[in-house]
């Protein structure tokens, strides 16, 4: 079954309405190719090329206009370069390809990780393309055919007893057991899930991080990545992961940020600003896929911050604003889980309890500092809707369900 992903309008209408390249980075596997396969198809001309086919990769090296259409049609084509990161000065080539071929074709570029990484520093397609980062599925996703998300409309809908349907709670549950990833929460089996589990991790270090970083140290990197899970949704500590490993504290945050370049792993930074107390440094650590965390609090945390990010993402790349995700803790140890920035102010505080229905006492400690009429706590459990009135502010403890739906 081939979903319509949230991005596909996006792309049409921002990117290829403006004569502009569209770069589509995320992980591997979360469905870059089958979207872009499926954008081709709903416009009925053009190319898909793949850098691991010989006769593309000769025809690029030789000349890569050689691609483009021979034939003028009343319908612009699509020409579709999945993995062309991989080629010797992609960059360069493909600005010469856009800046020549007078518009005679949208062009999308799909790639993983290395496609980001290979975005940054001097940027020679600077003004010829958007960057769009595709995450993979979500609760309103799957719910949803029409993709919306205004952040203006978030709290209004919050507040005014949303609907909570059956299917809502069976499409949280689908993504809590068997992770984001199509493959695996499609087949919606065990054994699957274990199978793409292996496969994923094998491919994302022994191919995408060899061909990224030449490391010779691939199997220490497994171990390290093998340790990620059982401290997911919690401070990162490279000391503690030196210390495990036995390996230099350098070399340990060096690898952190190769298998964060790779989207296998990500840090929410902590928030400080105006906050007496408030730790700076304390990164939180969480996984790409949450299905492979045994803890139940902490799977659920990470399936919340996978939701939260991507819905940042989403209205970052489209233009809507700044949306940034941080985490806000203290030295006495109380903590917000989350706190979603719009054009660095607070938009919303959201806290994760798997099934505690009582307000955080950390609302009490922090709701005054952070100028915010209203915070959420998410819970596991369904049919849960109940606001909390103080003085200055409202809490609302809603089913994670309910409140994912307005997302993207």
């Amino acid at each position: 079954m081939k979903y319509h992903r949230y991005l596909e309008n996006d792309i049409n209408t921002i990117c290829f309405q403006a004569d502009k390249m569209a770069l589509v980075s995320g992980p591997r596997q979360c469905g870059k190719t089958t979207m872009a396969k499926l954008l081709l198809k709903e416009r009925g001309r053009g190319e898909y090329y793949n850098w691991d086919e010989i006769k593309f990769r000769r025809e690029w090296t030789k000349d890569p206009r050689l691609i483009l259409p021979k034939h003028i049609s009343n319908i612009k084509p699509i020409i579709v370069l999945d993995e062309l990161h991989k080629a010797k000065l992609w960059k360069r080539s493909l600005k010469g390809l856009y800046d020549t071929q007078d518009n005679a074709c949208d062009i999308l570029v799909t790639g993983s990780a290395r496609l980001n990484v290979y975005r940054k520093g001097s940027d020679s397609l600077m003004g010829r393309y958007y960057h769009f980062r595709l995450h993979p599925f979500s609760v309103a996703e799957l719910l949803k055919e029409n993709f919306s998300s205004a952040p203006d409309n978030l709290i209004s809908s919050l507040l005014n007893h949303p609907k909570i349907s059956e299917k809502i709670q069976d499409t949280l549950e689908a993504l809590y057991q068997f992770g984001p990833f199509p493959e695996p929460l499609f087949a919606a089996n065990a054994k699957t899930l274990h199978l793409w589990q292996r496969n994923r991790i094998e491919k994302v270090i022994r191919e995408d991080l060899r061909d990224l970083s030449n490391l010779p140290e691939l199997s220490q990197i497994e171990m390290l990545a093998s340790l990620l899970p059982e401290r997911a949704s919690q401070p990162l500590s490279i000391k503690s992961l030196s210390e495990d490993l036995e390996v230099a504290y350098t070399t340990i945050k060096r690898w952190l940020n190769y298998l964060n370049e790779l989207y296998y792993a990500f840090t929410i930074p902590p928030y400080s600003k105006s906050l007496v107390r408030a730790l700076k440094k304390e990164k939180k650590i969480y996984l790409w896929d949450w299905s492979e965390i045994e803890n139940k609090g902490a799977r659920f945390e990470n399936l919340i911050a996978c939701h939260l990010l991507k819905y940042c993402d989403y209205l970052t790349d489209t233009g809507v604003g700044d949306f940034e995700l941080r985490h806000l803790k203290n030295k006495e140890n109380q903590e917000i889980d989350f706190l979603i920035l719009r054009n660095k102010k607070i938009f919303l505080p959201i806290e994760t309890k798997y099934s505690d229905e009582k307000p955080s006492d950390s609302w009490k400690k922090f709701m005054s500092h952070l100028a915010s009429p209203l915070g959420v706590q998410l819970v596991m459990k369904p049919n849960v809707y109940k606001i909390y009135e103080y003085p200055n502010y409202k809490i609302l403890v809603i089913s994670a369900a309910t409140f994912l739906q307005f997302l993207i």
